[in-house]
């Protein structure tokens, strides 16, 4: 079996997190999902799932964090062009959620950042291997 990644979110309302994501161009494990939560795909190996507050509190005794004021992560994903990059944040602010910070590009890497529904923060990159700089 390939090791495979689920981020596990805290999220408000799940109808409103599953119209966001979508509108961003992604999709959803049926398998996964009732109305505690549901599995957005975000690769191959890849998965958030996104759950209710009350259900995803039965998974850790701490307090879930305040995205206002502090910061969980950054969840960053790799996209195959900075075309698409710009096309997925042109869809994230169209879907209700905040650009954050300024676009940056390094010439072999472009990423820019946003806050979904939730105040999670992510981060949506290309990066072209062949231009990495010898020394960074």
């Amino acid at each position: 079996m390939k090791t495979k990644i689920f981020l596990n979110l805290a999220v408000k309302d799940l109808n409103k997190s599953i119209t966001f994501f979508t509108q961003l161009g992604f999709s959803f494990d049926s398998k996964f999902t009732n109305e505690k939560g549901t599995c957005l795909i975000i690769g191959e190996n890849i998965f958030a799932m996104l759950l209710v507050e009350e259900f995803f509190k039965t998974f850790t005794p701490k307090e879930i964090c305040n995205t206002t004021t502090s910061t969980e992560m950054i969840a960053a994903i790799s996209v195959e062009s900075k075309e698409k990059v710009d096309e997925i944040m042109t869809a994230v602010v169209k879907a209700g959620g905040a650009a954050h910070g300024e676009t940056k590009d390094y010439g072999w890497m472009y990423q820019r950042n946003f806050f979904d529904l939730d105040g999670h923060h992510w981060e949506i990159f290309f990066m072209d291997e062949s231009q990495i700089p010898d020394k960074m």
